[in-house]
């Protein structure tokens, strides 16, 4: 874990789960970004985000615990 990957979620959820908007805010890539989150969630052992295909669309209960935290 991080400072990078915690910045990347507490964005995405800001941001609204627009991963395109939060690498602008990070000057950083999309990719990069789903990456960071991806790994995050790995080394969590839960997923954090809510997934619709390739879409982030809300927080995972345990997404939501975590996030005051970040």
């Amino acid at each position: 874990m991080n400072f990078q990957q915690l910045r990347a979620v507490r964005e995405t959820t800001r941001s609204g789960f627009n991963l395109t908007d939060v690498a602008g805010v990070l000057h950083t890539s999309q990719p990069g970004i789903s990456r960071q989150i991806r790994e995050l969630e790995d080394e969590l052992g839960i997923d954090i985000f809510v997934r619709a295909g390739k879409r982030l669309t809300g927080l995972t209960p345990p997404g939501e615990a975590v996030q005051p935290i970040v």
